[in-house]
């Protein structure tokens, strides 16, 4: 009885846990994917035993096909492959993107499967980023939402904080030059 009532529990959660998700990417989503570098994929083998694989890129290494399909290259890595042998087996997958410095986040279900086909591979080329790719991830969106900014932590790439502080850096070396020609010049007491 109570393994009944808790899977009844379970089948009448599910569509709620969905409520409020959206079938398909917009705009401004998109131009949140192509910003970020680097997300975690989540698969399961064919026992439903989770797995998450961080992967990371330049801006953009994750591609906006259309509304409903993203792509990225799979990159040479740590040869485990379990990310693809878990789609071989069981093609559910899940996308979490963190944009920290922004402090946003997307979650993306659906469906997902490997590919060399030769015309992904040069979609999913990032230009400038020699890196061997193995293959394509194709993930096909079934939904996607968007969480408030509560409990993420704020963190900038280097490009960012390099950004940021070229001016103070200037500065800094203005002064330090300027002490330098100060010292130099100073007459003994």
């Amino acid at each position: 009885m109570t393994q009944t009532v808790t899977r009844r529990n379970e089948e009448a959660a599910a569509p709620a846990l969905l409520r409020g998700w959206k079938p398909a990417l917009t705009a401004s989503i998109g131009a949140f994917i192509v910003r970020v570098d680097s997300f975690y994929l989540g698969t399961a083998d064919a026992n439903g035993q989770p797995y998450i694989q961080h992967r990371g890129g330049p801006p953009g290494f994750l591609r906006v096909i259309d509304p409903r399909t993203l792509a990225f290259a799979d990159f040479s890595g740590n040869r485990q492959y379990v990310s693809v042998g878990h789609l071989a087996a069981n093609a559910k997958a899940f996308l979490f993107l963190m944009d920290y410095e922004r402090r946003q986040r997307v979650k993306i279900f659906g469906t997902a499967r490997a590919t060399q086909d030769p015309a992904m591979l040069r979609a999913t080329r990032v230009e400038g980023y020699a890196v061997e790719i193995e293959r394509v991830i194709v993930f096909d969106v079934g939904g996607w939402t968007a969480n408030c900014p509560q409990h993420i932590p704020r963190r900038y790439s280097e490009a960012t904080v390099v950004a940021q502080t070229a001016a103070l850096r200037a500065r800094v070396a203005e002064l330090e030059a300027e002490n330098a020609r100060m010292r130099q010049n100073r007459r003994p007491e």
